[in-house]
């Protein structure tokens, strides 16, 4: 049985559909927080199980009889990740699991971002216990960018930190591809993939696709790390996750979001999604 961790999530969500075009539902079950969620799960034949990172005791009883789980990584970045990640790789470990697929970032066991400290140390973890692993160290989401295009489109400018770094963004339909490739074949045990999109690009050419799209000016503009901090902050973002994510540009911008080695590609079997799709499947919205 193949369980993924997370599954109401944007991420899980694509995993959980891209395998049951590959396994019959009655060998997947989902771990969520909240089972109603996944009540369209259960109506399709997927096992739906409570469990918790943040409650220990519900994660052994849901990895019950589990031989593969993703494990899709803790939404609490910057505050209480790594306990929750031992308690998964605790509960896997008494569970026997035979394989654990953990989504990761990229580059984690040398990447500078401060994002990286909790994967790393997560990695740490896993290997430590035993059981065999994959990790994809994925790359940045192209929804990152495209997830709230609002305030852009209103001012007429995309602003972050990144300067001319590129970045190797790719569909988050393409990182699920790539979990449930791995999944649903041989031969990736205790393999780490470094995974990023086909077509590494700039701020400055995203804020161009737009544009082209859109019709409407729109630039971007790289903005000093303080005053990008000010602006997120005056934005309403979670007062942990600013500085992660000026973090993160000012990563972007020294190339630690590059990634040119193809291997999503050679994993999905396919070219990445495309910037001109993701944007135009964002502006639908």
């Amino acid at each position: 049985m193949i369980l993924v961790t997370a599954a109401t999530g944007h991420l899980g969500r694509l995993a959980v559909e891209g395998l049951l075009k590959k396994v019959p539902a009655q060998q997947l079950a989902v771990a969520v927080r909240n089972p109603a969620k996944a009540a369209d799960f259960a109506a399709r034949g997927i096992q739906v199980r409570q469990a918790d990172y943040s409650q220990p005791d519900t994660l052994e009883a849901a990895f019950a009889g589990v031989e593969k789980i993703l494990f899709i990584s803790s939404s609490d970045a910057g505050q209480r990740r790594v306990d929750q990640h031992q308690a998964v790789v605790s509960a896997a470990k008494k569970a026997g699991v035979r394989l654990l697929v953990y989504t990761s970032i990229l580059r984690a066991d040398t990447s500078g971002l401060a994002l990286a400290t909790e994967h790393r140390a997560t990695e740490e973890l896993i290997r430590a216990s035993g059981i065999p692993f994959v990790f994809l160290r994925n790359g940045w989401y192209t929804e990152n960018y495209t997830g709230n295009l609002a305030p852009a489109l209103q001012h007429g400018a995309l602003l972050g930190s990144s300067g001319e770094g590129r970045i190797a963004i790719a569909a988050r339909a393409d990182y699920a591809a790539a979990a449930v490739a791995v999944l649903t074949s041989e031969g990736h045990e205790n393999k780490v993939y470094e995974l990023g999109g086909d077509a590494p690009v700039t701020l400055a050419e995203l804020a161009s696709e737009v544009a082209r799209q859109t019709g409407k000016p729109i630039v971007y503009k790289d903005l000093p790390p303080e005053q990008y901090q000010n602006v997120l902050i005056h934005a309403g973002v979670p007062a942990h996750f600013v500085g992660l994510l000026v973090d993160s540009h000012v990563g972007a911008a020294r190339g630690e979001l590059n990634e040119t080695s193809g291997t999503l590609k050679r994993l999905i079997g396919r070219a990445t999604t495309p910037l001109a799709d993701t944007v135009a499947v964002a502006l639908r919205r």
